[in-house]
């Protein structure tokens, strides 16, 4: 009896992010998804610029000979 070829087909399991961002795609219009992640982005650069204002206070009370109060 001859051995039957066996054909295994693989599908890659989507991400959790890949996940999201479909429901996202179903339940948003495209400008609500613009403006979504244009106030994400807006929320990631304000982190930023508070710990590099955290950073350079540091470096001023270094410099300066005084210890941080904040720490």
């Amino acid at each position: 009896m001859p051995a039957a070829s066996t054909h295994v087909r693989v599908t890659a399991i989507p991400s959790v992010t890949d996940a999201l961002k479909a429901v996202e795609a179903l339940l948003l219009g495209a400008g609500q998804r613009t403006a979504r992640r244009n106030a994400w982005n807006s929320v990631l650069e304000d982190r930023r610029r508070a710990k590099d204002r955290v950073e350079a206070q540091h470096v001023m009370e270094a410099a300066s000979g005084r210890a941080s109060r904040a720490t």
